[in-house]
């Protein structure tokens, strides 16, 4: 094993995180930008991932860091270099790895994040010991990860694990990757806001304490802000996010009756809820699942690296890109 740090960098819809990680799977410094709008061309993108490189390189100094790699939330071809389609970011072809290699001057690697995270969480966190780990990251839309005996499954084309968008509802809500109904406009960050802004729109009094939570301005409304607002008692915050845990159930339940996995490792900023998602997601998978009763049941955990599983595994495939 490389002993030397790597930096491991993740980027979402909303931030590009980055940190310095050791052999252990410790982050020992920090740095994070907002993602530039999807507008952006990918070269603002990619500039932004350069300066949160350039700013822990700065930090721990060059010499100490063996590569970076880059968990991007994305199809990422089968070569890991190219990402090929990014329904929350700009890139379509696009040579990711080429093009930051050409401005960072250690051995770069790409990846999915969410096969990052499912890396991450097998070596250094909830997965430890599982043979068959199926990670499902709960963000602005949905990732997932398939790792069988320690090893990450991408699939022919690089593109394996993108669970978020199998269709779940015929003709439902439009999607961002263009088809309908696919399981993340129901079970994600993105569904949970929805639904409340819909609950305002509708001058749903039930919502008024979120409401106000929000001084009246509806765009203002995050998911973070649900998930405090279900702890600290709201029963309509509670309501929506069992809704959407109902949702995450039925999913589970399909890729269960595909992989039989033994463990599914539920990641991404939206599993900060914990329970109050995961009780209604565990219900409901049990009440779905094919042959139930008669089978053996996957556990259904929430990640311990929370949201730095991305960074985490990015960094350390990086470092042992042969994993």
């Amino acid at each position: 094993m490389n002993s030397k740090l790597a930096i491991g960098i993740d980027i979402g819809g909303t931030k590009v995180a980055g940190g310095v990680v050791d052999v252990d799977g410790n982050i020992t410094h920090r740095a994070r930008r907002d993602t530039p709008h999807r507008s952006k061309r990918p070269s603002v993108v990619e500039g932004t991932i350069v300066e949160v490189v350039a700013e822990l390189m700065k930090i721990v100094g060059p010499e100490t860091v063996a590569a970076v790699g880059i968990g991007a939330a994305g199809f990422v071809a089968a070569d890991r270099a190219t990402v090929v389609f990014a329904p929350h970011l700009s890139w379509r072809h696009e040579p990711l790895r080429e093009a930051l290699q050409k401005r960072v001057a250690v051995p770069i690697f790409v990846d999915n994040d969410a096969n990052a995270a499912a890396w991450a969480e097998w070596k250094f966190g909830a997965a430890q010991g599982e043979s068959h780990v199926m990670m499902i990251t709960l963000g602005t839309g949905i990732g997932g990860g398939i790792l069988i005996n320690g090893e990450v499954q991408r699939g022919r084309f690089g593109i394996a694990g993108e669970f978020g968008h199998m269709q779940v509802v015929p003709g439902g809500h439009r999607c961002e990757c263009g088809n309908r109904g696919c399981w993340e406009q129901y079970a994600s960050g993105n569904a949970l806001v929805r639904e409340a802004r819909s609950m305002f729109s509708a001058n749903s009094p039930m919502a008024s304490d979120l409401l106000d939570r929000v001084d009246g301005v509806p765009g203002n409304l995050t998911g973070p802000l649900i998930t405090q607002a279900a702890r600290d008692g709201d029963p309509t915050a509670r309501e929506l996010l069992a809704e959407i845990g109902n949702w995450l159930g039925v999913g589970i339940a399909n890729l269960a009756a595909a992989f039989d996995p033994g463990t599914f490792v539920i990641g991404g900023g939206v599993s900060a809820a914990g329970d109050l998602l995961l009780n209604a997601a565990r219900e409901t998978f049990k009440r779905q699942l094919t042959g139930r009763g008669y089978r053996p049941e996957a556990r259904v955990v929430v990640a311990q690296l929370g949201n730095d599983a991305g960074l985490i595994g990015a960094a350390d495939l990086a470092r042992n890109p042969a994993e």
